[in-house]
């Protein structure tokens, strides 16, 4: 059925993929909270997103702004450097707004990921999986200084309409999804955007509401897309001050809660959504054990799709 969308005074049919972009649902995960009688644990599930992942709201956000400042100007290519789903984003902006897009890449990013780039046509540079996201930027870094007139770099670890795409957008959206009864909120840190700016608005909307940040427990895990901060490059948009608490989540821990959630919830995360799942259900038994009622909101960053071809998978445990 075709839809109307209005832009601008007029009309047109059907809707753009940056119409498509947040208005995510809000998905009760019935299952692995059923033995916490008094808590609500939701996902907020962003594979909804037409990219498929939270970082379409971020990678619009900084492509219009970027566009409307005169610096993504036609000719230039976007360049930055992700861990892949942000690149996906871009890529798919890129094609359908019609500017070229670089990603500088660790080369041991899920096969999936690359081939979805592939397909969008974007240039991808892969960098030494050792060095993780870290490595990736730094090659964006020398790209950029070595060749300023064809890139815009567009550095989401240190552009503020990183983090305010999720203060604009998705703690509203939170907000209303549950009617102003959050008391919780959980995000896993990699350019900690989606933390910094859900965070700043919620608490704005009411301050009482606990604000909990994640990361891997090492710096050599298997968290894709998150960060160990306190070895990694630091993105400039993070504020450590923001959060209530920060927690850590291991990768096995990850690994067992992607496969519960297939198994029990019918639902197919990827991993650092998984993680984020798996600390906010520590959260709630926390809250439980002290007897205290909760409605925790955490971020289903992606779906498993871009992580199925992973091992752990078909292992039993």
């Amino acid at each position: 059925m075709q839809t109307e969308t209005h832009i601008s005074g007029a009309t047109r049919l059907g809707s753009s993929v940056l119409d498509r972009i947040g208005n995510t649902p809000l998905v009760r995960l019935e299952r692995v909270a059923a033995h916490l009688p008094g808590i609500t644990l939701l996902g907020k599930a962003e594979w909804a997103n037409p990219g498929g992942s939270v970082k379409d709201r971020p990678a619009s956000n900084i492509v219009l702004n970027a566009q409307a400042e005169g610096k993504l100007v036609p000719g230039k290519h976007l360049l930055d450097a992700t861990s892949g789903n942000t690149g996906i984003a871009y890529a798919m902006l890129g094609s359908a707004l019609g500017f070229p897009v670089t990603l500088c890449l660790p080369s041991n990013a899920s096969p999936e990921r690359k081939k979805i780039l592939a397909a969008y046509g974007a240039n991808i540079v892969l960098t030494d999986p050792a060095d993780g996201s870290d490595g990736a930027i730094r090659m964006a870094r020398k790209l950029a200084a070595e060749d300023p007139d064809k890139y815009f770099y567009a550095d989401q670890y240190g552009n503020n309409n990183n983090w305010q795409a999720h203060y604009k957008t998705t703690a509203n959206e939170i907000w209303e999804q549950t009617a102003g009864k959050i008391t919780h909120f959980v995000a896993g840190l990699g350019t900690s955007g989606t933390f910094m700016g859900t965070t700043r608005r919620l608490r704005e909307l009411n301050p009482e509401i606990q604000c909990i940040s994640m990361q891997p427990d090492s710096p050599f895990n298997g968290l894709e897309g998150l960060k160990y901060m306190p070895t990694a490059i630091v993105p400039p948009i993070y504020d450590p001050a923001l959060a209530d608490r920060l927690m850590e989540a291991s990768t096995e821990e990850a690994y067992t809660m992607a496969k519960r959630l297939g198994r029990e919830e019918g639902m197919l995360v990827g991993v650092s959504a998984a993680a984020n799942i798996a600390t906010a259900l520590h959260v709630a038994e926390e809250l439980h054990t002290a007897g205290k009622e909760a409605v925790i909101v955490t971020i289903l960053c992606d779906s498993a799709d871009k992580y199925l071809s992973e091992r752990f998978w078909q292992e039993s445990k």
